[in-house]
């Protein structure tokens, strides 16, 4: 399975920067033995170092790595799973900024880049990258962002009409935004299952055979497929939830996924799985072997109600999602709650530290969305923008400025 490891360390050299250049040269001709893609950014003694490769190949390189006498403080930040390498196969390459400005190394790097343009900015590599090049995070916005100073307008989506159901089908979703609303931009659109009259996840699952939940479950994301297709969501992306031990009880649920994904006429980039913590998760070893199989497709794994369940922390140690959703209990009037405050603030550095993209659930109050964008999220879903629509996408919300 092609994997992608990111560490970082400092290197003990005598002489820096002829070490170095040697140091990537030897590098060069063994990785490429191995198969091994190596993208090596220095600045003075810090490094960060992109591994891609097999990955008994690239975690028995990092083992080694570790060992070395001239690498002190090894971390590992990430450990991914791919359809395809992000760089060039070129063994070793080398970006020194003690030589070269950050302009100069970001659109190097980016030169050398396999992914679409599209994906390199939500890609969690790619983020790794930019930060340890310009040593910069976004900043905060402060006080721009106080309750009077903004206003709602409407705006109707270029999505196709609102659909029926279709003979024998099973279940209805509706679909909501999540949006970006200081880039005024959709960031992906949610399909939540609605029962066959409209009623909730709960009641849609209540009316099924416990004996067969989690085969149902599975299946049902044909469906929000189809709908994707038939509304002609172009490259937006998708996310469906889905309970984690579908993944783990279901034989062939991941190739299930894949085919229905291609069926309808989507890449598998553009769909997000999003699994909660709600539900207990029994079997690790099989859930971690879906999940890199997941990865290894292209698909994009978020934990769901992040908050509220049995095991977030959990999950974000053991499988590195590309997103998290903060749940709507914790967001929930958040500019009037000093603990929620400082329960988010933490929440926001560890995922920043981990290049992770967060969401806020459930806002509903202009009040809400500036105290947290404030703080420095950038991605939201709630009322407040939009609300979930049946078998279509409806009208979003966008703050501005009053004038």
């Amino acid at each position: 399975m092609l994997t992608t490891l990111i560490y970082r360390s400092q290197l003990n050299l005598s002489r820096p920067s002829t070490e170095l250049r040697e140091l990537v040269e030897r590098a060069r001709g063994r990785n490429t033995k191995l198969d091994i893609t190596g993208v090596l950014l220095a600045k003075g003694n810090d490094v960060l170092q992109i591994l891609e490769g097999s990955e008994e190949s690239v975690v028995k390189l990092f083992h080694t790595i570790r060992e070395d006498k001239r690498h002190s403080g090894v971390v590992e930040l990430l450990r991914d799973y791919g359809p395809r390498r992000r760089f060039e196969n070129v063994g070793m390459l080398l970006f020194d900024l003690q030589t070269q400005s950050p302009k100069e190394v970001l659109q190097s790097v980016l030169r050398y880049s396999k992914l679409e343009s599209y994906l390199t900015s939500d890609d969690r590599v790619f983020k790794f990258i930019q930060t340890f090049i310009t040593g910069k995070r976004p900043a905060p916005s402060g006080a721009r962002y106080t309750a009077d100073k903004w206003t709602l307008s409407t705006e109707t989506l270029p999505f196709g009409e609102h659909l029926g159901l279709i003979a024998g089908q099973t279940c209805q979703f509706a679909l909501q935004p999540i949006v970006e609303p200081s880039e005024g931009k959709i960031s992906s659109l949610e399909a939540l299952i609605r029962s066959n009259d409209g009623g909730s996840p709960e009641h849609f699952f209540s009316t099924v055979d416990p004996d067969r939940i989690y085969e149902v479950d599975l299946q049902t994301k044909a469906y929000a497929f189809a709908l994707a297709e038939k509304l002609g969501i172009g490259s937006h992306k998708i996310a469906v939830n889905l309970l984690p031990m579908s993944l783990v009880n279901v034989p062939g649920a991941v190739e299930f996924l894949v085919n229905q994904i291609k069926k309808h006429g989507l890449q598998p980039e553009q769909v997000v799985i999003e699994v909660t913590e709600n539900e207990m998760i029994s079997g690790f070893n099989q859930f971690n072997s879906a999940i890199k199989q997941l990865r290894g497709e292209g698909i994009g794994l978020a934990i769901d109600d992040f908050g509220s369940g049995y095991a977030g922390l959990s999950l974000l140690t053991r499988f590195q999602p590309d997103k998290i959703k903060i749940d709507r209990e914790i967001v929930s009037n958040i500019h009037l709650s000093g603990p929620k405050q400082a329960i988010v603030r933490s929440i926001i550095s560890c995922c920043s530290d981990l290049e992770i993209t967060l969401v806020a659930e459930g806002i509903e109050k202009i009040e809400e969305w500036c105290w947290l964008e404030s703080a420095g999220i950038r991605r939201f879903q709630g009322f407040l923008f939009a609300r979930p629509q049946l078998n279509g996408v409806g009208d979003i919300h966008w703050p501005h400025l009053v004038r």
